[in-house]
């Protein structure tokens, strides 16, 4: 077994992660993840498949997979260039009076339908200017009435009715709102990202497979590390958790998953790569 082997496969056992599962979550086949464990990259389709594998495999259980193919790029087979032929396009005199044709025929219709345009819109103006000269003549004129000024009422402000002060009720202040649950991308580091969550006392997390199937699972990090559910979920099945404390949560595939935690909506991924994410639950002092 090669050194990039045995530490993919203690990175894997550390994470309670079959072969079985990490098929499941790369869609790699089982006897290519033994071939990288074994470090016989022979097996392997090509040398392009060997980066690709070795990159998903290390996303899946928690590595950095940059730095992994960085630390042991001599040990992985370079993938193989392929040489592309440039295609030269073939342009004929024909194809560029062809062009010159259209261009010459859509610039000619365009300057007569312009021609056109104005020939019309200045005949429309003069027509209207007649319309309404032969309606202003034909209009009779007509004598205004004399309307005598009216004098205010003295007594409009004696006609009015007092409002009694004495009938006011105090308004009741109306309490401030709760602060609303703040969820907050704090860092990413080592592949996970960290979350605090603030103004809350619990944790509430609410999980929706979207996609085809989702292998997850969900640890308490209480006084000690507890796993609280792991399985696959296929799609349209949903659940939901209440926790006290602080929540560490793996995701095989990242785009097949909707997550809601507190109200708020986290983003896990948009390629179907592993993902880890931790919750941290910021407890109100008081």
């Amino acid at each position: 077994m090669s050194e990039l082997g045995q530490m993919l496969r203690k990175a894997r056992l550390e994470s309670k992660i079959s072969l079985d599962d990490l098929q499941e979550m790369t869609k790699i086949r089982k006897r290519y993840l033994e071939a990288i464990e074994d470090g016989n990259f022979k097996v392997l389709p090509g040398n392009f498949y060997v980066r690709a594998f070795i990159k998903s495999y290390a996303e899946a259980v928690g590595l950095d997979p940059n730095e992994v193919l960085h630390m042991y790029q001599n040990v992985i087979p370079a993938p193989e260039q392929e040489q592309t032929e440039p295609i030269r396009t073939k342009r004929t005199s024909r194809n560029n009076e062809k062009i010159g044709k259209w261009a010459s025929n859509i610039m000619m219709i365009s300057f007569v339908v312009l021609i056109l345009g104005i020939i019309y819109y200045y005949l429309n103006m003069n027509y209207s200017g007649a319309q309404r000269d032969v309606t202003a003549n034909d209009e009779p004129k007509r004598v205004t009435d004399k309307v005598e000024p009216t004098t205010p009422s003295t007594n409009t402000y004696n006609n009015t009715v007092p409002v009694a002060e004495n009938n006011q009720t105090a308004a009741v202040p109306t309490p401030p709102p709760a602060p609303k649950a703040e969820v907050k991308l704090v860092k990413s580091q080592g592949g996970t990202d960290f979350y605090s969550v603030s103004n809350a006392s619990k944790l509430t997390i609410e999980m929706k497979v979207t996609g085809d199937a989702c292998w997850f699972q969900i640890d308490s990090l209480g006084q000690s590390r507890d796993t609280l559910e792991q399985g696959t979920y296929t799609n349209g099945k949903s659940q939901k958790w209440e926790l006290d404390n602080s929540a560490f949560m793996i995701f095989g595939r990242s785009n097949a998953v909707e997550l809601m935690v507190n109200g708020t909506s986290v983003t896990v991924g948009d390629t179907p790569n592993a993902k880890r994410i931790q919750f941290d639950l910021q407890k109100n002092q008081g």
